[in-house]
C-alpha cells in the first residue's frame, strides 16, 4: 500500500481525498463523491477533513 500523503498533483483543495484514494487503491473521484455524500449526514466531516489536511504530509 502507498504511504498516506497528500499528492503534489491531482489535488483539488488540499489533496486529502486524493491521498486517501491512493492509500486505499481507490479512484479519487469515488473518494470525493463519498465525502460529499457524507456531508449530507450529521457529523464532524469538515473537522476530520481539516485535521487530515494538517496531519497528512505533502509530497
Amino acid at each position: 500500500m502507498a504511504q498516506l500523503t497528500r499528492p503534489a498533483s491531482g489535488r483539488w483543495i488540499a489533496g486529502v481525498c486524493a491521498g486517501l484514494a491512493r492509500r486505499f487503491g481507490m479512484s479519487p473521484t469515488v473518494v470525493r463523491l463519498l465525502f460529499i455524500l457524507s456531508c449530507l449526514l450529521p457529523g464532524p466531516q469538515f473537522l476530520v477533513y481539516l485535521a487530515l489536511w494538517i496531519m497528512m504530509p505533502s509530497e
